[in-house]
Protein backbone atom coordinates (compact mmCIF):
# COMPACT_ATOMS: atom_id res chain seq x y z
CA UNK A 1 0.00 0.00 0.00
CA UNK A 2 1.05 3.49 -0.51
CA UNK A 3 1.61 6.22 1.86
CA UNK A 4 1.80 9.43 0.92
CA UNK A 5 3.55 11.74 2.93
CA UNK A 6 2.33 15.28 3.39
CA UNK A 7 5.02 18.11 2.94
CA UNK A 8 4.31 21.20 5.39
CA UNK A 9 2.50 24.29 3.73
CA UNK A 10 5.60 27.06 2.70
CA UNK A 11 4.79 30.04 5.15
CA UNK A 12 2.33 31.97 3.61
CA UNK A 13 3.36 35.54 2.28
CA UNK A 14 1.49 37.85 4.17
CA UNK A 15 2.95 35.88 7.34
CA UNK A 16 6.58 36.60 5.83
CA UNK A 17 5.74 40.03 5.49
CA UNK A 18 4.23 40.50 8.79
CA UNK A 19 7.88 38.72 9.86
CA UNK A 20 9.82 41.70 8.06
CA UNK A 21 7.59 44.71 9.36
CA UNK A 22 7.87 43.60 13.08
CA UNK A 23 11.95 42.59 12.47
CA UNK A 24 11.90 46.35 10.97
CA UNK A 25 9.97 48.14 13.74
CA UNK A 26 12.35 46.18 16.54
CA UNK A 27 15.50 47.80 14.57
CA UNK A 28 14.26 51.12 14.37
CA UNK A 29 12.71 51.00 18.02
CA UNK A 30 16.60 50.35 19.16
CA UNK A 31 18.21 52.70 16.78
CA UNK A 32 15.74 55.13 17.91
CA UNK A 33 16.17 54.64 21.74
CA UNK A 34 20.28 54.61 21.09
CA UNK A 35 19.53 58.08 19.31
CA UNK A 36 17.75 59.52 22.04
CA UNK A 37 20.45 58.09 25.08
CA UNK A 38 23.52 60.03 23.04
CA UNK A 39 21.12 62.98 22.20
CA UNK A 40 21.03 63.39 26.57
CA UNK A 41 17.89 61.44 27.37
CA UNK A 42 18.83 59.19 30.10
CA UNK A 43 15.14 57.42 30.24
CA UNK A 44 13.59 58.41 27.12
CA UNK A 45 9.40 58.18 27.44
CA UNK A 46 7.86 55.79 25.31
CA UNK A 47 6.05 58.34 23.39
CA UNK A 48 9.66 59.71 22.95
CA UNK A 49 10.64 56.51 21.23
CA UNK A 50 7.91 55.67 19.27
CA UNK A 51 7.75 59.15 18.08
CA UNK A 52 11.72 58.89 16.67
CA UNK A 53 11.27 55.17 15.46
CA UNK A 54 7.64 56.17 13.72
CA UNK A 55 5.95 53.50 14.91
CA UNK A 56 3.02 53.20 17.33
CA UNK A 57 3.12 53.27 20.85
CA UNK A 58 1.73 49.67 21.36
CA UNK A 59 4.35 48.67 18.94
CA UNK A 60 7.20 50.01 21.49
CA UNK A 61 5.29 48.03 23.73
CA UNK A 62 4.57 44.62 21.92
CA UNK A 63 8.55 44.25 21.14
CA UNK A 64 10.04 45.73 24.21
CA UNK A 65 7.74 44.52 27.17
CA UNK A 66 10.60 44.84 29.78
CA UNK A 67 13.34 47.64 30.02
CA UNK A 68 15.49 44.97 30.40
CA UNK A 69 14.98 43.55 26.39
CA UNK A 70 15.57 46.89 25.23
CA UNK A 71 19.08 46.94 26.85
CA UNK A 72 19.79 44.06 25.60
CA UNK A 73 19.38 44.91 22.35
CA UNK A 74 21.26 48.40 22.45
CA UNK A 75 24.25 46.88 24.22
CA UNK A 76 24.61 44.75 21.05
CA UNK A 77 24.67 47.25 19.07
CA UNK A 78 27.07 49.56 20.77
CA UNK A 79 29.53 46.34 21.44
CA UNK A 80 29.65 45.60 17.80
CA UNK A 81 30.24 49.06 17.07
CA UNK A 82 33.33 48.85 19.81
CA UNK A 83 34.92 45.38 18.50
CA UNK A 84 37.01 47.21 15.91
CA UNK A 85 38.64 49.74 18.23
CA UNK A 86 39.13 46.75 20.76
CA UNK A 87 40.60 44.64 18.72
CA UNK A 88 43.45 46.94 16.81
CA UNK A 89 46.84 45.70 17.10
CA UNK A 90 48.92 47.69 19.49
CA UNK A 91 52.01 49.73 17.18
CA UNK A 92 54.52 49.79 20.53
CA UNK A 93 56.61 47.05 20.72
CA UNK A 94 57.22 48.27 24.48
CA UNK A 95 55.08 47.46 27.61
CA UNK A 96 55.36 50.65 28.49
CA UNK A 97 53.73 52.87 25.29
CA UNK A 98 51.39 50.05 25.21
CA UNK A 99 50.05 51.53 28.45
CA UNK A 100 49.88 55.00 26.82
CA UNK A 101 48.38 53.42 23.92
CA UNK A 102 45.60 52.18 26.59
CA UNK A 103 44.86 55.64 27.21
CA UNK A 104 44.65 56.53 23.63
CA UNK A 105 42.35 53.82 23.02
CA UNK A 106 40.11 53.75 26.03
CA UNK A 107 39.30 57.50 25.47
CA UNK A 108 38.13 57.03 22.14
CA UNK A 109 35.77 54.13 23.35
CA UNK A 110 34.80 56.00 26.42
CA UNK A 111 33.84 59.23 24.27
CA UNK A 112 31.27 56.99 22.07
CA UNK A 113 29.74 55.48 24.58
CA UNK A 114 29.82 57.84 27.38
CA UNK A 115 26.35 58.98 26.91
CA UNK A 116 25.05 55.33 27.17
CA UNK A 117 27.55 54.39 30.19
CA UNK A 118 25.80 57.54 31.94
CA UNK A 119 22.31 56.09 31.29
CA UNK A 120 23.45 53.02 32.19
CA UNK A 121 24.67 53.79 35.86
CA UNK A 122 21.27 55.49 36.64
CA UNK A 123 19.44 52.34 36.16
CA UNK A 124 21.66 49.60 36.91
CA UNK A 125 20.82 48.96 40.29
CA UNK A 126 17.08 47.81 38.49
CA UNK A 127 18.40 45.94 35.34
CA UNK A 128 20.35 43.12 35.55
CA UNK A 129 21.36 42.90 31.96
CA UNK A 130 23.13 46.51 32.66
CA UNK A 131 24.26 45.36 36.23
CA UNK A 132 26.12 42.40 33.79
CA UNK A 133 27.01 44.65 31.12
CA UNK A 134 28.97 47.06 33.52
CA UNK A 135 30.38 43.64 35.05
CA UNK A 136 31.65 41.86 31.72
CA UNK A 137 33.21 45.74 30.83
CA UNK A 138 35.36 46.45 33.87
CA UNK A 139 36.13 42.88 33.50
CA UNK A 140 37.27 42.96 30.01
CA UNK A 141 39.68 46.19 30.68
CA UNK A 142 41.55 44.52 33.80
CA UNK A 143 42.08 41.62 31.39
CA UNK A 144 43.10 43.78 28.76
CA UNK A 145 45.40 45.42 31.32
CA UNK A 146 46.77 42.13 32.61
CA UNK A 147 47.60 40.68 29.07
CA UNK A 148 50.00 43.90 28.28
CA UNK A 149 51.53 43.84 31.85
CA UNK A 150 54.76 41.94 32.14
CA UNK A 151 55.58 39.82 34.98
CA UNK A 152 57.10 42.66 37.21
CA UNK A 153 53.72 45.15 37.09
CA UNK A 154 51.40 42.11 37.74
CA UNK A 155 53.85 41.65 41.11
CA UNK A 156 53.15 45.18 41.64
CA UNK A 157 49.15 44.87 42.98
CA UNK A 158 49.16 48.60 44.16
CA UNK A 159 50.68 49.87 40.77
CA UNK A 160 48.34 47.39 38.87
CA UNK A 161 45.43 48.77 40.53
CA UNK A 162 46.21 52.41 40.08
CA UNK A 163 46.96 51.83 36.47
CA UNK A 164 43.32 50.20 36.75
CA UNK A 165 41.91 53.31 38.10
CA UNK A 166 43.39 55.50 35.88
CA UNK A 167 42.44 53.46 32.93
CA UNK A 168 38.89 53.32 33.71
CA UNK A 169 35.47 55.07 32.54
CA UNK A 170 35.16 56.94 36.27
CA UNK A 171 38.85 58.18 35.62
CA UNK A 172 38.15 59.46 32.51
CA UNK A 173 34.66 60.60 33.18
CA UNK A 174 35.52 62.90 35.65
CA UNK A 175 38.28 64.44 33.62
CA UNK A 176 35.56 64.82 30.88
CA UNK A 177 32.39 65.71 32.78
CA UNK A 178 33.33 66.50 36.43
CA UNK A 179 36.40 68.96 36.01
CA UNK A 180 35.30 70.61 32.53
CA UNK A 181 38.30 68.96 30.13
CA UNK A 182 38.62 68.73 26.53
CA UNK A 183 39.27 65.36 24.63
CA UNK A 184 43.19 65.79 24.32
CA UNK A 185 43.38 67.31 27.68
CA UNK A 186 41.65 64.34 29.24
CA UNK A 187 43.87 62.11 27.39
CA UNK A 188 47.33 64.15 27.99
CA UNK A 189 46.58 63.90 31.71
CA UNK A 190 45.52 60.66 31.89
CA UNK A 191 48.94 60.06 29.57
CA UNK A 192 51.02 61.64 32.35
CA UNK A 193 50.07 59.96 35.20
CA UNK A 194 49.78 56.59 33.53
CA UNK A 195 53.61 57.35 32.18
CA UNK A 196 54.64 58.46 35.88
CA UNK A 197 53.33 54.66 37.31
CA UNK A 198 55.27 52.63 34.27
CA UNK A 199 58.05 54.84 34.77
CA UNK A 200 58.68 54.30 37.92
CA UNK A 201 58.71 50.62 37.62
Amino acid sequence: MKVEVSTPAPAAPEADGRRRRSQDSRARIVQAMLELVHAGETSPAAELVADRAKVGLRTVFRHFSDMDSLYREMSAVIEAELQGIISQPFKSADWRGRMVELVQRRSTVYERIAPFRRAGDIHRQRSQVLAADHARFVALGREILRRESPPELLRDKARFEALDMLLSFDAWNRLRRDQGLSPRRTVEALETAVAALVDAL
